[in-house]
Parts: structure tokens; sequence; C-alpha cells
């Protein structure tokens, strides 16, 4: 007589070994997640810096000041300051760009010397590991 069922001792051998294999490989990709966030932020602000930013500067001459911040690549701030606006903004559909988690970019224009900043997972400044903030400057 033929058997066409698994023994119990063959399907424990089965789930031993998928064990086996789910803990060597778990470690490798737990965390992989949030490097890929991280990572992500760091393109979009390499992004906006070297494409809206670059452009708004290009228009009129120089960035926008701190206190008028991103927005000023949504809607121009003041018409007399900058008359060589782009008529559409610098970004798509005129939507301001956000964080791997949702939030808005920090903008800081230090006498020309622009910094984007995440603030992280945390959504609160400063942080360390995951929830560190990430700055522009820092990106690789």
């Amino acid at each position: 007589m033929k058997r066409k069922a698994f023994s119990l001792i063959e399907l424990m051998i089965v789930i031993v070994i998928l064990g086996l294999l789910a803990a060597m490989v778990m470690p490798s990709l737990t965390g992989k997640g949030e490097e890929a966030k991280r990572n992500l932020v760091c393109v979009q602000m390499k992004s906006i810096y070297n494409g809206a930013l670059d452009m708004f500067k290009i228009n009129n001459g120089i960035y926008p000041s701190t206190q008028e911040g991103l927005e000023a690549l949504v809607k121009n701030p003041d018409t007399q300051k900058y008359p060589n606006y782009s008529t559409s903004g610098y970004f798509k559909d005129s939507k301001m760009p956000k964080d791997s988690w949702g939030s808005d970019f920090i903008y800081i224009n230090d006498n020309g010397k622009v910094e984007l900043i995440s603030l992280g997972a945390d959504r609160k400044e400063g942080g360390s590991d995951e929830a560190a903030d990430i700055k522009m400057s820092e990106c690789k």
C-alpha cells in the first residue's frame, strides 16, 4: 500500500528548516525600511535644492529668505522683490513636497547658505538613531 501524505517528522523537519532560514534572513532585513526612508529624504532634499531652489535663484538672483520658506517656491511672496518669478511656481502642480514621514521640510537661508532639514521619524527636533534629524548638508 502506497502512502500519499507526509509524516509528522517530515513536516517538522521542513518547519525547522524554514525557521532557520527566517532566523538568518530577518536580522538583515530589519531596519532597512527606515534606512530607505532616510535615503529617500536625502534624495528629495537634493532634488529641491538642485531643482526648484536653483531655478528660483536663476530667475530672481537670490534664494528665498528663511521667513518666506519653501512656500516661496509655490506662490510669489513679493511681486516687487521677485518680478521674474515663474508664473507657474517651481513645484509641479504647486504642491509642497513632504518628507518620508509626511512632514514639511524646514528651510533655512543663512546669508545665501541654504539648509534643508527633515525632523525624521519622530517629527521632533533632535533625536538619535532612526529618530535623528536629517540635514541636507550631511547627506552623502
